[in-house]
């Protein structure tokens, strides 16, 4: 009975707020608008999911009725009232996955930091395959992708490589990538033919509003310095790259993708805040363990998460045993079958909790 409650409580919220986007005072006032309606699209699902709940549950008892009064042909009758029950159970557990605290980062835009681990030139190779990966998929999600900076190889790989991605829900979508990926094959340098192991770390941070972090300008160590290209040739003539050293916890961020030196800064500047947030927040989790027991590997960098075997044409995450044998399809891109079976799994998680 409590789940329903909960339910009715949204859906009357949801018709006070669908009045109140026809209310001239909040038509006429654009920033009071934005907010009434970003909470009306909050509380929308949930609300036209009970509606879809109390029509099945309709739709069974007049089904009932007619089974009392009637003695023959039945069978038809007991076939829908089977399926609209089935469908009722399915729909009373999305309710459940609707009720369950929303990470507020979730419709944030996204900081990707890629650094090539152990393996050395292959390594940076494969950072470059996966950042060609997650642009492609950003793509295909209508995101748009914002270089900061990169350090760039001889061999067309990166020491490291920082990006952003701007568009609804990204931090949602990319949260789970968070952690070590491990590549096995052979190397485009081995003549050999050997397989060789190799790993790439990836920091995924949702980007923080200026509100969320305050920096003393005192604490901050600001240096220029001239953009380079791979092997260390001077692409810029100008002293417009940034890098940016805060002073309290040693943090380093540097940007050198744009010609404007105050270009450079905001973004560098951006990317600081980010990982200041993500800092706090990971300190938060740490210090209440079910928490992070009840997330899907998100985070923590060290984890070893996912596995590309070009051999096999095999990828498997660890974290919930997956493996789809389509390495070329998953580097094209095409990520969401493993975003969806993360975030499944990661609900799957939140629900167990929530009923012990």
């Amino acid at each position: 009975m409590a789940l329903f409650e909960k339910v009715q409580v949204f859906e009357s919220r949801y018709e006070e707020l669908s009045q109140k986007l026809c209310d001239p005072s909040v038509v006429s006032s654009p920033e009071l608008y934005a907010e009434v309606m970003k909470e009306y699209k909050s509380v929308e699902p949930l609300a036209l999911k009970y509606r879809e709940y109390r029509k099945i549950s309709s739709d069974i008892e007049e089904i009932k009725e007619i089974l009392n009064e009637n003695d023959t042909d039945t069978e038809m009758f007991e076939e829908e009232k089977q399926a609209l029950e089935e469908k009722l159970e399915s729909v009373s557990e999305e309710m459940k996955i609707l009720l369950l605290p929303k990470d507020p980062n979730d419709d944030r835009n996204v900081i990707i930091e890629i650094r090539g681990g152990a393996g050395g030139e292959e390594a940076a190779l494969f950072a470059a395959v996966l950042f060609r990966m997650y642009s492609m998929y950003a793509v295909k999600k209508g995101y748009k992708t914002e270089l900061i900076n990169a350090n760039e190889t001889e061999l067309g790989g990166y020491k490291e490589i920082s990006f952003m991605l701007t568009g609804e829900g990204a931090y949602s979508r990319l949260k789970y990538e968070s952690g070590v990926h491990r590549v096995q094959r052979v190397p485009e340098t081995e003549t050999q033919g050997r397989i060789h192991t190799s790993t790439v770390t990836v920091a995924v941070l949702p980007e923080a509003d200026d509100v969320e972090v305050t920096i003393n300008p005192s604490d901050l160590r600001i240096d220029t310095f001239r953009s380079s290209g791979a092997g260390g040739q001077h692409i810029n003539k100008t002293e417009s790259a940034i890098r940016i050293t805060h002073i309290p916890t040693g943090l380093v961020v540097e940007c050198q993708d744009e010609r404007s030196q105050y270009k450079n800064k905001d973004k560098a500047m951006k990317v600081l805040k980010s990982r200041l947030l993500e800092a706090e927040r990971e300190k938060q989790q740490s210090e209440v363990a079910e928490k992070r027991h009840s997330q899907v590997g998100t985070g923590d960098r060290s984890e070893r998460i996912r596995t590309y075997n070009y051999p096999q044409g095999r990828v498997t995450d660890h974290r919930i045993g997956l493996t789809l044998y389509k390495i070329d399809d998953i580097l094209n891109g095409n990520i969401d079958e493993i975003i969806d079976a993360l975030i499944t799994a990661n609900r799957t998680q939140q629900l167990n909790n929530e009923e012990e």
